[in-house]
């Protein structure tokens, strides 16, 4: 399973608000953000949480709660995160480094690079249209596992050769769409034309100069051993923990979504991006990537989300039991980061709204309220309740087996098909729709919403299983 190539599929549906218009303030303190917290923690139900501010060069910083919730071992300032797509800011900067180098020009295609695309669906797709998301590859085809194609993949080149063997959903260059294709190609790419691993390149050219000593590509022999945070699950009002694992693909996944790190040390990378200052790329191509890719990327630069309205860019990341946010002004020296260790609960366990509010105390602004989530609480809640009441209309349909078995003509025949047809359509879309409308296949959706996820499959067998019983008990029974 892609656990890492999955990050933000579901982070752009469900967190784009949070650099969302807030009422601005007096710049806040501590004690401002301390306060929210003592009210967002318990209702969010995250079992661990780290943050830190930054604004004219000064850091300010926090940590709450546990590594694993009941382990008693606290997440400390040093705690490394997954920062899930906030990863793919740092594969966009790793490419402008290649283009300052000479090596990489943006509006050359991928086909220059990569062998693999010559001759393919994707082999005019250029640079800039993988940076931007404008290439033609859907968010579902970013997030889908490819293992069914030629060959295996296990390293950046084998996914970018698979990948090139994909036609993209759409033509290149015309609409946008978020894919964790394109910043998987970047990463290939990154490794051609600069001769390192992926992981050695970011190590050493992006987070060693910056001081991010608490922070590496995951997969990397640099991680092994760190007192990483273990993200948490929704389920069924309660929180699990994700199965640490040693998973060989977290590799290959890292330009889309694989970087850790900590809070105060992404805060220093957003101090880079923001100085003004010609260092790890020059002012101008920091510039660029804060700014609208094309006319078909208005809300997109080069790995980073853009809010005109806001001048701010930002962006969320979403990992199996953590969801991330790091956001920054484009026109004062103020940013910031949160990292959360559970994923949002469906209307219950909600920990956008932690995200959302440290990301306005970032940007120098009061927190919105965190609004009502009745309406994913009644979904859930209902998703919940059919299992039941199909178990409850099978007893019933033996309870009345005799008026049943008694029905004739149109109507009754209608009356006795149409639940089949009707359980057969809703087990296609909890089975089929909704993953599509979340952008993944349904087993990589439970990875962050795993009770979600039995509730879609228990009705959907259960509803068929009690028209199918049904049926059974009409036409078996008869005189």
């Amino acid at each position: 399973m892609w656990r890492y190539l999955v990050v933000q599929g579901l982070a752009v549906l469900g967190l784009i608000f949070l650099t969302a218009p807030a009422l601005p303030q007096a710049e806040p303190n501590p004690s401002d953000v301390e306060a929210f917290l003592d009210e967002a923690m318990p209702a969010a139900s995250a079992p661990g949480l780290a943050w830190a501010i930054i604004e004219a060069g000064e850091i300010r910083s926090g940590v709450r709660g546990e590594l694993v919730a009941g382990s008693g071992r606290r997440v400390t300032e040093d705690t490394p995160f997954p920062l899930g797509s906030i990863s793919k800011s740092f594969t966009a900067l790793a490419i402008m480094q290649q283009v300052e180098a000479g090596q990489v020009e943006l509006d050359r295609p991928i086909s220059a690079y990569l062998d693999a695309f010559e001759g393919q669906p994707g082999a005019a797709i250029t640079i800039r249209q993988l940076l931007s998301h404008t290439s033609g590859y859907s968010t579902l085809q970013g997030n889908q596992s490819h293992a069914d194609q030629p060959g295996q993949v296990g390293s950046l080149a084998d996914g970018a050769r698979q990948l090139a063997m994909i036609t993209p959903a759409g033509e290149a260059g015309v609409y946008w769409q978020y894919s964790n294709a394109n910043y998987l190609i970047l990463g290939a790419l990154i490794e051609t034309v600069s001769g390192l691993g992926f992981g050695d390149y970011i190590e050493t050219r992006i987070l060693d100069p910056l001081g991010m000593d608490d922070s590496f590509v995951g997969g990397s022999d640099r991680g092994v051993g760190e007192a990483v945070a273990i993200g948490h699950t929704p389920w069924f009002g309660g929180r699990r923990p994700v199965a640490a694992s040693d998973d060989p693909m977290a590799r290959a996944m890292a330009p889309a979504g694989g970087i850790v790190g900590s809070a105060v040390d992404v805060t220093r990378y957003l101090a880079m991006m923001m100085n003004g200052e010609d260092d790890l790329i020059s002012a101008d191509h920091k510039a660029m990537m804060l700014q609208p890719a094309s006319a078909a990327s208005p809300f997109y630069g080069f790995g980073w989300f853009l809010d005109a309205g806001a001048d701010t860019a930002y962006h969320t990341g979403l990992v199996p039991g953590v969801a991330t946010v790091a956001v920054l002004s484009r026109s004062e020296q103020r940013g910031g980061v949160a990292l959360v260790n559970a994923n949002s609960g469906m209307g219950f366990g909600v920990t956008g709204d932690i995200l959302a509010g440290l990301s306005a105390y970032a940007l120098g602004n009061t927190p919105a309220s965190g609004g009502s989530h009745l309406g994913a609480q009644s979904f859930y809640l209902m998703l919940a309740g059919t299992p039941l009441l199909f178990l409850a209309g099978i007893v019933m349909v033996w309870i009345r087996r005799a008026g049943l078995r008694a029905k004739s003509g149109p109507v009754g025949l209608f009356s006795l098909w149409f639940p089949l047809v009707s359980t057969l359509a809703m087990a296609w879309a909890f089975l089929d729709l909704t993953p599509r409308l979340f952008g993944t296949p349904l087993m990589t959706l439970s990875l962050y919403q795993p009770d979600m996820v039995v509730l879609l499959i228990a009705s959907s067998v259960i509803g068929v299983s009690f028209a199918v019983f049904r049926l059974g008990v009409a036409y078996t029974g008869r005189s």
